[in-house]
């Protein structure tokens, strides 16, 4: 039986899955995770469809996402020596102005990816070093990309410009949008298990320690709190979320921040471990309860309501929210500091639901339904992936990606 790899690369983090190519809709097989790479408390685990554990935690010290690449390869082909891989699917995280659905990659679509990497320097390097490792292990193997960027390239205009003169826009300096894997699978839920709710007004929220923010209307993207870069909108593990242009050209003008110091600035020291001095991991904050701890927690939460009331605008109203991620499907508290006090904009919390995590955490009198959806970035992969291998087997998947895209 045939078999798709996904590698799906994080700022800190490589998830991955084996997929077996059923009639219906690839299933998964195995699932796993490297977390905190380049920490000296990195972790690999993985199970099986049935509950099978085939990796523990206490690996120690992953230095990069290249090591963590080949680990995980390395164990894929220890744990299944039987797979037939024919086709390996990878998250990119940027696919510039003009991929708007996922591409077989070729060495010249692998160059031009490679000039996106000032766009998303923390993710597109580590994502393009995913497809070289999966190519050397895997050379007969159909490698497949699928963006981040594509599921908001149908924005409106006024959702993707900004107030430049318009050659600026014309040579690719836009508002991109990202997290796009994520949000198609949750449209795609909501289409076979709410309808109504995606047929109307939806803001999803997945927060981790990559976090942004999307306005769906009938599962389409309209606005995303992500723009140019993987940087604006809200604050993240490390990230700073939006900031003043001013700031920038202060801290050039002023500091003499060379342009390499003011990126490892915005991008890997700022944020919640910025504000926290202690960590980018939201579970660490919580642990922590010190005063730098809750402040950082709070900026969080307060940035997270802003957008969800800008949002709401943008959309003209509101049915649902969904939260997803990391953070959005495991911190119970963060969910309640945004949401407490909207009553205003039709949300109810049932905080009894809330604290254990249930599917719906709204009052039944809430007027807008509040979710918590686990996102499943591998399977919108593994599609994306198995479309390339067998098109006339997945003909339905096709022609419903081909609708998102108009």
């Amino acid at each position: 039986m045939s078999h798709v790899v996904t590698l799906n690369a994080g700022s800190s983090s490589l998830k991955f899955s084996l997929f077996t190519l059923h009639k219906d809709d690839p299933v998964a097989i195995c699932t796993g995770a490297v977390d905190r790479i380049g920490s000296p408390e990195a972790t690999i685990a993985a199970k099986t469809s049935d509950g099978r554990v085939l990796g523990g935690d206490g690996v120690g010290p992953i230095a990069d996402h290249v090591a963590a690449m080949n680990r995980v390869l390395d164990l894929l082909t220890q744990w299944f020596p039987k797979a037939e891989i024919v086709a390996v699917g990878h998250r990119i995280v940027h696919g510039g102005p003009d991929h708007d659905r996922p591409i077989q990659l070729t060495p010249d679509s692998l160059r031009a990816l490679e000039d996106l990497a000032p766009f998303a320097p923390l993710h597109q390097p580590y994502n393009l070093q995913g497809v070289r490792a999966a190519i050397e292990r895997f050379p007969q193997a159909v490698q497949v990309a699928c963006f981040d960027t594509a599921f908001h390239r149908h924005h409106p205009w006024v959702n993707d410009t900004f107030a430049l003169p318009t050659e600026y826009y014309d040579m690719g300096v836009r508002r991109y949008g990202f997290h796009g894997l994520s949000y198609e699978y949750i449209a795609d839920h909501l289409a076979k298990t709410a309808p109504l709710l995606h047929g109307g007004r939806v803001i999803v929220a997945h927060l981790g320690n990559g976090a942004s923010m999307c306005g769906l209307i009938h599962g389409r993207s309209v606005g995303s709190s992500m723009g140019f870069t993987a940087l604006d909108g809200l604050p993240m593990g490390t990230r700073c979320g939006q900031l003043d242009p001013g700031v920038v050209l202060y801290l050039m003008q002023q500091k003499g921040m060379t342009a390499d110091e003011i990126t490892e600035l915005l991008y890997c020291k700022s944020g919640l471990l910025g504000l926290s001095g202690l960590s980018n991991d939201m579970r660490t904050l919580e642990q922590a309860d010190t005063g730098a701890a809750r402040r950082a927690i709070s900026y969080f939460n307060f940035r997270a309501r802003r957008e969800l009331g800008a949002l709401a605008a943008v959309l003209g109203g509101l049915d649902a929210v969904v939260f997803t991620g990391g953070i959005g499907e495991n911190s119970a508290l963060v969910r309640e500091r945004v949401c407490v006090n909207m009553g205003w904009l039709g949300i109810e919390l049932d905080h009894d639901a809330n604290t254990e995590h249930a599917r719906i955490i709204s009052t039944p009198l809430s007027r807008v339904q509040v979710m918590v959806i686990p996102t499943n970035e591998e399977l919108v992969i593994a599609r994306a992936a198995a479309r390339f291998v067998y098109p006339h087997m997945y003909e339905a998947l096709l022609d419903k990606a081909a609708a998102r895209t108009g």
